[in-house]
């Protein structure tokens, strides 16, 4: 019998974090750049090479990817032939390892776990309890996945209860439009087929945590049904033409994993999971022998790229900002913005919000400012601030009205696409969105030049800060016109790829 020591376990799991936190696993990196070579739209291409110039200022600097350092998951097979020695049950040691890793005083990672979810939802400030999942098996080792998920993309999780003759294509092509651009693509999807609605959804999350090899499976064909439907779905997904970050492109996965397991004759139970551009999970095995021994990836493996904005950028002093400038700004355009900027995601909005209706003076002057939607890592040692990639806008598209209509705010920095309410009411108020690459948090953080909380300081990562920018860089995803990159963008290119223009 093995004797697996609690130590071990949550040792493995802190460093495990750790590790995913800020190296990309080299099978994503490698399809990336093959990516990044062949794409053709240039807006799509600036995207993925920040993303692969974040990767490998992550890796070298050890902090994180994205400033959404994610929710843990971890998959444990546990051999029959185990004996764990301590006190802690298996839930509890992994915990112990979350709550190490997010705390690690040299790579402070962002707690973004609320209990309570649907009252007060509290941080509970360790990112702690992570999602287990146990299997007993035959053998005498603890075989262990661990991955870290960002609510960008799991957000974007579907779920369908098929009829059997149903056609599986035909659903994913019809859902994944409507994902738009907040899990971050290029990325990869996880589907799950069979077994029930709850299985469904663990065989999408177990997929993703397998290597990238879509070129490999296309080389030697297909041998059963769940291999056919990758390369299908893969080729299929990618003529969408959705493009990175959404703005339309050759490329929006890198890959289709299938799992499939036995269903009910009147079921068909489908769960689709996308994983995003900041892809995290490693694996290990314990034996008995102490805790896992991580290796370093080869850095030679990370392509290096000279960091380029594009042939439209200009740069803009957002101290200067006037109505009359932000008319100028163009769809697709890239800025390099300069000056200072305010920040505020979910919890920021909804207490302006409040204080609106309740007739309250604003806690800081919006007039003629941008606001970015963020809540980032804090720093450590001589960092300003730590990673601050964008978070998803369309969570923030409800309260785009009233504090437009409000505060004299003049535009919006997110990630992925608005919806119709908020281009709307950018149209009316005649302001203006702009959109930062999710998956280069880093990158981002080294356009900020200093940083302070100037309200709501109790909300943590969600208070409003003032950052002082330099040439950061951003695109012009929705102009005072209300027309919008992520519409046009992604119909050009599948209009392209349909026709054989690229």
């Amino acid at each position: 019998m093995t004797v697996i020591r609690q130590e071990d376990l949550i040792q493995s799991v802190a460093d495990s974090l750790q590790f995913i936190s800020y190296y990309h696993p080299v099978d994503f990196i490698q399809s990336l750049h093959k990516a990044y070579l062949n794409e053709a739209s240039q807006a799509a291409k600036d995207a993925m090479g920040q993303i692969l110039i974040n990767s490998r200022m992550c890796a070298e600097g050890k902090r994180p990817i994205c400033q959404d350092t994610g929710i843990v998951t971890v998959f444990l097979k546990i051999g029959m032939d185990v004996r764990f020695e301590g006190g802690m049950s298996v839930t509890d040691m992994v915990n112990e390892g979350v709550r190490r890793a997010y705390g690690h005083p040299d790579n402070v990672l962002r707690a973004s776990i609320l209990s309570d979810p649907d009252g007060k939802r509290q941080n509970t400030k360790d990112n702690t309890p992570a999602i287990v999942h146990m299997e007993l098996v035959l053998g005498d080792t603890v075989d262990v996945h661990v991955a870290a998920k960002g609510g960008g993309s799991e957000a974007k999780s579907k779920f369908a209860m098929l009829n059997p003759s149903d056609s599986v294509v035909d659903w994913v092509l019809s859902v994944v439009p409507q994902m738009g651009a907040g899990w971050c693509p290029p990325g990869m999807l996880g589907l799950g087929i069979g077994g029930t609605a709850e299985k469904a959804m663990l065989l999408a999350k177990e997929a993703l945590l397998e290597p990238i090899d879509i070129q490999d499976l296309i080389a030697r064909g297909a041998s059963n049904r769940a291999e056919e439907l990758r390369i299908e779905l893969y080729d299929k997904v990618n003529q969408l033409g959705i493009g990175a970050q959404g703005l339309g492109g050759l490329t929006t996965v890198l890959d289709v994993k299938v799992l499939d397991f036995p269903t009910h004759a009147a079921n068909k139970p489908v769960a689709l999971i996308p994983n995003c551009a900041a892809t995290r999970h490693t694996h290990f095995v314990l034996d008995g022998n102490g805790p896992a021994e991580l290796e370093a990836p080869n850095l030679d493996d990370w392509p290096v790229i000279t960091e380029s904005s594009g042939a439209t950028s200009r740069r803009v002093n957002v101290d200067e900002l006037t109505p009359e400038l932000v008319l100028e700004f163009k769809p697709g355009e890239t800025l390099l913005l300069n000056g200072t900027i305010l920040t505020g995601r979910d919890a920021a909005h909804k207490r302006l919000v409040e204080m609106i209706n309740a007739g309250e003076d604003m806690p800081v002057d919006f007039t003629n400012k941008m606001i970015y939607y963020v809540g980032p890592v804090d720093p450590v040692r001589d960092e300003v601030v730590g990673p601050a990639g964008p978070t998803t806008a369309t969570r923030m598209d409800k309260f785009t009205e009233t504090v437009l209509a409000n505060t004299g705010l003049i535009g919006m920095i997110g990630k992925a696409e608005r919806g119709p309410a908020a281009i709307e009411s950018i149209r009316k108020h005649k302001s203006v969105y702009l959109m930062a690459v999710g998956g280069a948090a880093y990158l981002v953080s080294k356009a900020i030049r200093k940083a302070k909380v100037v309200a709501f300081e109790d909300l943590g990562m969600e208070a409003i800060y003032e950052f002082e920018v330099k040439d950061m860089p951003v695109t012009v995803a929705v102009d005072s016109e209300g027309t919008s990159v992520h519409q046009t963008g992604p119909k050009i290119w599948a209009d392209k790829i349909a026709a054989k223009l690229v």
